[in-house]
């Protein structure tokens, strides 16, 4: 039997993988998988020669959204599936989870075409409490801002904010800030084949009032361990499932994702609240340590032995 050969999918800002998935070339060689990194808008790639390709750290795709899953429902066989990518790589799938009565973050959607003036957009945000604005397709905090409510010039930056993003045509997602993860961060837990992996706890990104300065989030998060509570990871688990049974071409009887993360705040006296589900190319901190890695590579390793599953056909 020959070695499968493995894409490990990057972009061009990162042609080598991010450091922290770089490890996974050794780990995956040591289960007699031939990885290696390959740009996903690269012309000269041949992608049938790989038995898979995994999105990795894809990160400039989200201003080349449709270019990017016409890209994907290209490629023979790929971890995650285009239908998980077209589905998760935009926001508006939280709707979907809140509508399933999930705890998601209140969020208000503006629209582009509805053509919003100042005024319309000022009585759709928040009276109280600071607030979130960002677009409904994005990576990391890019193009994210947060802001006051009872401040009149916190305001008026926001509406400013709002308008430029709906002007360029860009879904905008207004949301409550969490206090929460001022006092005790966002938490990201991981799954490999829904079964929980490790978490990590990740200091708040919009820790200044204002529109965020970084153009990248996936190089300036602080993260460190976290142990995550069994209410927290079996809300992780239930979005999960939820997304299982809501993504076109999936149902609770396909398999388990090969690998995703569920970004919450944690539980106080209530229920963890969600925050984001990343699916596509999340950042799994596998830097955590040696069983974190080994893990994802168990998980690439069983999806190659246990062949395409046919939830995974696109139905664009």
């Amino acid at each position: 039997m020959s070695t499968p050969r493995l894409a490990l999918v990057t972009c061009s800002d990162f042609p080598e993988l991010h450091p922290e998935d770089a490890p996974l070339i050794p780990a995956l060689a040591e289960r007699d998988i031939a990885a290696e990194a390959v740009i996903w808008d690269d012309e000269r790639v041949d992608w049938s020669v790989y038995d898979m390709a995994v999105l990795r750290s894809t990160w400039d795709y989200s201003s080349r959204r449709l270019e990017f899953i016409e890209w994907a429902r290209s490629v023979p066989r790929l971890v995650n599936p285009p239908n998980v990518v077209r589905w998760n790589s935009d926001k508006h799938y939280l709707q979907a989870l809140e509508d399933h009565g999930l705890p998601v973050v209140q969020t208000t959607w503006l629209e582009p075409e509805h053509g919003y003036d100042k005024r319309a957009l000022h009585n759709r945000f928040p009276a109280r409490e600071d607030f979130v604005i960002k677009p409904a397709i994005s990576a990391g905090s890019v193009g994210a801002g947060r802001y006051t409510a009872t401040d009149a010039n916190s305001r008026r930056y926001a509406i400013e904010h709002a308008m430029r993003l709906l002007a360029e045509g860009h879904s905008v997602m207004v949301q409550r800030y969490m206090p929460k993860v001022d006092l005790h961060g966002e938490i990201a837990l991981v799954y490999f084949h829904g079964t929980y992996s490790h978490a990590m706890k990740k200091e708040a990104a919009l820790t200044d009032v204002g529109e965020v300065a970084v153009q990248d989030g996936a190089d300036v998060e602080t993260v460190q361990r976290y142990k995550a509570t069994p209410a927290e990871i079996e809300a992780g688990q239930q979005a999960l499932a939820f997304a299982r049974a809501r993504i076109p071409g999936r149902s609770l009887s396909s398999r388990p994702l090969a690998y995703a993360r569920v970004d919450m705040v944690p539980a106080g006296d209530g229920e963890p609240v969600l925050m984001e589900m990343e699916l596509v190319d999340p950042r799994l901190h596998l830097s955590v340590g040696r069983r974190s890695l080994d893990r994802f590579a168990d998980s690439l390793a069983a999806e190659l032995r246990m062949g395409p599953d046919a939830a995974n056909i696109d139905l664009a």
